[in-house]
């Protein structure tokens, strides 16, 4: 089963669409344990919320938009915008499928900065060392229906067949082999070297800021990475970043009251620290976190002053509040 993150719990699910629902738990089922997903999840300091991002080693990046559009409310489609018939009367939309391909040039385009992630040598020298690719997922309209409205030629201009997943196509009853077969067609070309885990590491590196540790300035952290080109960074040989399984945990984290079990240097202290750059970022009011103990009560201060969100997050000891 792949590993979706944030999990698919009350809180997610309640975010999702009814479309977005049944496409998540299609890739959790039909998909192995060695994919990535990503929903929902901001890139760079102007937030770009691709629906979702998918990573595998053998296969590369994949950038996917859910629409739950039905045929009856598609008047126009052009390649850069898309015209619905609505209740609240005509809404142009950008185009999916181009939303997913900027995503994936600008990703693309931050990752091929950093040498590690690029060929060295060979016919692929300076390319990035993962395949990438983009779709759109139309979860209310079957494939039959954009056919019988849109003409072939139509089609490969605006809606090609092997970028587009339709109703009926990720059902309980779909073979997981085709599944990913139509996954695999939105890739332009397959490596046949797969990505290392520091390799994804990296990836995610760049990918997610907030995720990184001790980053050594605000200006790096705060820092859009997509809007990035014009800026001589020295990117470090090794990096520190959260896990798989810390970075489950700390966005999985819903309301009210948790309680977070692990052995001493498991990353307790880190998802906390994380919850309280999420919260600050998220919310307008002001934050208090409160320790009984004095000394990570210090740590968090620290930490909150590293990424400089202390007018937003105040720490305090239990005994010093």
């Amino acid at each position: 089963m792949a590993k979706i993150i944030p999990g698919l719990n009350r809180r997610t699910l309640a975010r999702m669409t009814s479309g977005e629902k049944r496409f998540a738990e299609a890739l959790a089922k039909l998909l192995e344990d060695d994919y990535l997903i990503w929903y929902d999840i901001p890139i760079g300091r102007k937030r770009r919320y691709p629906d979702f991002i998918i990573l595998h080693p053998s296969r590369g990046l994949l950038f996917l938009e859910v629409k739950d559009w039905k045929p009856e409310t598609l008047q126009h489609m052009s390649k850069s915008d898309v015209t619905l018939h609505t209740q609240r009367g005509r809404v142009i939309k950008p185009h999916p499928l181009e939303q997913a391909r900027q995503y994936a040039y600008a990703v693309i385009d931050m990752l091929a900065r950093d040498p590690s992630l690029c060929h060295q040598t060979g016919p692929y020298q300076g390319r990035p060392v993962m395949p990438y690719g983009w779709g759109v997922v139309l979860t209310n309209i079957t494939r039959s229906q954009i056919a019988d409205a849109m003409p072939p030629e139509g089609r490969e201009i605006l809606l090609p067949d092997h970028l587009a997943i339709y109703k009926g196509e990720f059902t309980a009853n779909t073979d997981a082999e085709a599944f990913q077969e139509r996954l695999w067609n939105m890739f332009n070309y397959r490596f046949r070297e797969p990505l290392s885990l520091p390799q994804i590491d990296r990836i995610r590196w760049h990918l997610f800021p907030e995720l990184r540790i001790d980053a050594p300035s605000q200006a790096e952290l705060f820092a859009d990475p997509l809007q990035a080109a014009d800026v001589d960074e020295t990117l470090p040989d090794i990096i520190r970043i959260m896990d798989i399984q810390q970075e489950q945990l700390a966005r999985s984290l819903g309301e009210g009251h948790r309680v977070i079990h692990g052995v001493a240097g498991s990353g307790k202290t880190m998802i906390l620290g994380f919850r309280c750059l999420y919260l600050a970022q998220m919310l307008k009011k002001p934050i208090l976190v409160l320790c009984f103990n004095i000394t990570l009560a210090a740590r968090l201060r620290a930490f909150i002053s590293a990424k400089g969100i202390g007018a937003e997050v105040q720490v305090y000891h239990f005994h010093d509040w």
